[in-house]
């Protein structure tokens, strides 16, 4: 079992930057994939980006302003979120793959925003 905690949403504005971050309730070492997902207001969930031990994959609408990054003595996964525009307003949910299985935190709202 993995629970995942998200947090660091919040109301920005366009051009600006926020800091998510996803505890892990166990050493995020063993767990082969963690990521960012995000839903939109009437929109399907997409990935915006995912990392394993051995490699980083972002959704071309993020690349060059998002950076996925991992703390593993804090058990926690980031996600830096420069140059924020409106189309990212969403909310944002932690995503982790263990033992086979798929493990989601509960989301944290993204505004942005004038």
């Amino acid at each position: 079992q993995v629970q995942l905690v998200e947090s660091g949403g919040g109301l920005v504005q366009p051009g600006g930057s926020l800091r998510l971050s996803c505890a892990a309730s166990r050493n995020i070492f063993s767990i082969y994939t963690m990521g960012w997902y995000r839903q939109a207001a009437g929109k399907q969930r997409e990935l915006v980006a995912r990392l394993t031990s051995s490699s980083t994959n972002y959704a071309d609408s993020v690349k060059g302003r998002f950076t996925i990054s991992r703390d593993n003595a804090k058990n926690t996964v980031y996600l830096q979120m420069n140059s924020l525009k409106p189309e990212d307003t969403a909310v944002y949910y932690c995503y982790g793959l263990y033992e086979n299985r798929d493990y989601w935190g509960q989301g944290t709202q993204v505004t942005v925003s004038s």
